[in-house]
């Protein structure tokens, strides 16, 4: 049996897809990350990627780090060379919505004769993030970037409470509550499947006018 990949940023999504990839027992997995090597990326999760061999510990999975140069296109061959090695079956994404990001990920197995398996795909963004909460995952807001959306989500909790108040800003100010727009990003901190939580012993936050980032480490 070949090796099921599983691009992951460690965030809510992509943690979320690793759940389902776990629960159908899959017993070769590998955790990738793309690491950017610009922030601007247009197609991977850039906040606290320095964060991932730990995470990759927590759940007790194999990381393998791939760096792209975050630039548009390009970053997308550069995965899929580094890929080619691999003795993979199939590439999990934690891709939701985003057209651009699917059909780049679809172009990536393509050319390496591979599934890309895509189980949140198609579904409400939004209850997949109630889904994501009910299931036990301890996530946070480590950036945002959205007009109504404060420095003071930055570190946040997601919780019921959270998803309510996302829900009620996003009708004022006309942005996806579930964060599929780069509104916000995340970071799983815990999960039931962890084998034990992501600590974060530092904290700097940085806000620039409208948006701001928390690294983490």
């Amino acid at each position: 049996m070949g090796i099921t990949g599983v691009l992951v940023s460690g965030g809510k999504d992509s943690t979320f897809a690793l759940k389902s990839v776990l629960e159908h027992g899959r017993s070769r997995v590998l955790l990738i990350s793309a690491l950017p090597g610009r922030e601007d990326s247009w197609m991977f999760h850039t906040p606290n990627l320095s964060l991932m061999d730990r995470f990759a510990e927590c759940i007790g999975l194999p990381l393998l780090k791939v760096g792209v140069s975050g630039e548009k296109e390009r970053e997308v061959e550069e995965l899929a060379s580094a890929l080619r090695r691999l003795e993979l079956e199939a590439l999990v994404s934690g891709a939701i919505a985003s057209s651009y990001q699917k059909k780049r990920i679809d172009g990536v197995c393509l050319s390496l004769g591979i599934r890309h398996v895509a189980p949140l795909w198609g579904r409400d963004p939004v209850e997949v993030l109630k889904e994501e909460i009910a299931a036990g995952m301890e996530i946070i807001v480590t950036s945002v970037s959205a007009e109504g959306l404060g420095e003071d989500w930055l570190g946040r909790r997601l919780d019921e409470q959270a998803v309510e108040e996302l829900l009620s800003l996003s009708k004022k100010f006309g942005f996806n509550p579930a964060g599929e727009g780069g509104e916000y990003e995340t970071l799983v901190l815990n999960a039931p499947f962890f084998k034990h939580r992501l600590e974060v012993r530092e904290v700097k936050r940085e806000w620039l006018k409208t948006r701001g980032v928390l690294r983490l480490a």
